[in-house]
């Protein structure tokens, strides 16, 4: 059993969760360092490598064979905590990179992940699995690109302009189908919920 917690996968998913606070020092380092822009590009640097150990924990647990209860369990967890906190310190940083009506797109995927994360738990106590669309996963990919350039932001801003601003189109962009996939959860899911 503890062998199976600390497979690779696992080790993966475990250092995805340890890059949340990683990301939030690079925000808290920000106004404290001369340079804002090696504190953007850590964080990016960090999300960048938090993201692909996402891809990559499941892909090697199916491989090789080495999934686990508590990597299916904490896989989704790493997931909405790297978003959820990365989403929380774009809108509350000082360059106000995610604010006005962008809060809204950042409100939608946020609340999608928690009604879903509710649905998803309550359907396997009755033993019934929703599978990820291939439209979710693309849904993801837009999410964590928005997220990415967002981080870098100002910093990215001086090589390619208005990076920020095709972040937020993206952020959008993930947010309208992050709404068509929740609501392709909820209709696939509903069944379930009315016949119990």
């Amino acid at each position: 059993m503890a062998k199976r917690a600390f497979n690779l996968p696992n080790m993966l998913t475990y250092g995805r969760i340890l890059a949340v606070p990683l990301v939030v020092l690079c925000f808290f380092l920000e106004g404290r360092l001369q340079s804002s822009d090696f504190a953007r590009w850590s964080a990016l640097a960090i999300f960048v490598a938090a993201s692909i150990t996402d891809y990559l924990d499941g892909y090697l647990a199916r491989a090789w064979q080495q999934t686990s209860n508590i990597g299916r369990m904490l896989d989704p967890i790493a997931d909405k905590l790297l978003v959820a906190t990365c989403l929380l310190l774009l809108a509350a940083d000082t360059d106000r990179t995610i604010a006005g009506w962008t809060l809204w797109a950042a409100i939608i995927i946020l609340c999608r992940e928690i009604l879903v994360s509710g649905l998803r738990e309550y359907l396997a106590a009755l033993k019934v699995s929703v599978p990820v669309t291939q439209l979710a996963k693309w849904k993801t990919t837009i999410q964590m690109i928005a997220i990415a350039v967002l981080l870098a932001g100002p910093a990215l801003d001086k090589i390619v302009p208005y990076a920020t601003e095709a972040g937020i189109v993206l952020l959008w962009v993930a947010a309208i189908v992050t709404l068509y996939t929740g609501y392709d959860y909820f209709r696939a899911g509903a069944k379930h919920i009315m016949d119990e």
